[in-house]
């Protein structure tokens, strides 16, 4: 298959990028800066630019794939910005729209776990979406958005709701590359929230594994919750990260407060992911 992603210089386009190559796929890769693209095993078809400023001809090569994975977005992690809806919705959807429009059939689309809101527990794709901040309400808005140009403009749709991620090439501010960072340094503490709470997390690596398999499915399958399906305390993956490290650093626990934009506890159901994926 001849696949096309964008934010593909970003951490989990990287990786997604690495996995189609591992599998033989021949890959276009969008970019507005091809400095920022990392060195991959095997050559790629770049197209340079902003999504908003494209020529017709690179919109012509990035619409004659068989699958595009779209990772673009801008804004993170100021999840609360109205740039989501008053910039980056309108554009993102501007440029889905045109590459239908041109010929593209089938895309996965990444979307968030912050559709549901402040819901807890097991979230099941099928539950009535409540986004609490501007970066989950512009994702469910473009996913209606698609749904409605679905109804003149036939195409196939997977919308990948991710939940949290870790690994290689993560931005320096997360928690991961935070804790691996002071463990370098020698750092014998390390501070963060209480680390009760539950999340659902991947690794990149098994979470890029997981797109591509989905992706090349050319199912449409609508919301997908792309995650692992089992809680887990912060607290207990740092010292999982700790151990793994073999590190004597102390987690000063309570130190920074728990952030008041995500419930205290949720998780994503994988019935659907486990079916497609057999």
């Amino acid at each position: 298959m001849r696949v096309a992603v964008t934010g593909a210089s970003g951490f989990i386009g990287r990786h997604v990028v690495a996995e189609l190559l591992a599998r033989k796929h021949e890959v276009v890769v969008l970019t507005r800066d091809v400095h920022r693209l990392p060195s991959w095993r095997a050559p790629v078809d770049i197209v340079q630019g902003d999504l908003s400023e494209l020529l017709p001809a690179d919109l012509d090569r990035l619409a004659a794939v068989d699958y595009l994975i779209h990772l673009a977005w801008d804004g993170l992690p100021n999840y609360r910005s109205r740039h989501h809806f008053e910039t980056e919705l309108p554009k993102q959807y501007v440029f889905l729209k045109c590459l239908i429009e041109r010929g593209l059939s089938s895309l996965l689309v990444a979307g968030t776990c912050f559709e549901y809101g402040m819901q807890s527990g097991g979230l099941v794709e099928n539950l009535p979406v409540r986004p609490d901040n501007a970066y989950g309400y512009a994702k469910d808005a473009l996913r209606q958005q698609l749904g409605l140009l679905a109804r003149d403009l036939p195409f196939s749709l997977i919308w990948a709701r991710l939940f949290y991620t870790w690994g290689e090439g993560q931005s320096e501010k997360s928690l991961y590359p935070l804790l691996t960072t002071a463990m370098a340094r020698g750092d014998t503490e390390f501070a963060m929230s209480g680390g009760e709470q539950l999340r659902d997390y991947l690794p990149v690596t098994e979470l890029a594994n997981k797109l591509v398999c989905l992706a090349t499915t050319r199912s449409d399958a609508g919301v997908v919750n792309v995650c692992s399906g089992k809680p887990i305390s912060v607290r207990r993956l740092v010292e999982g990260w700790v151990a793994t490290a073999g590190s004597s650093i102390r987690l000063n626990l309570g130190h920074y407060p728990y952030p008041d934009y995500e419930p205290f506890a949720f998780w994503g159901a994988t019935d659907k992911l486990d079916s497609l994926l057999q």
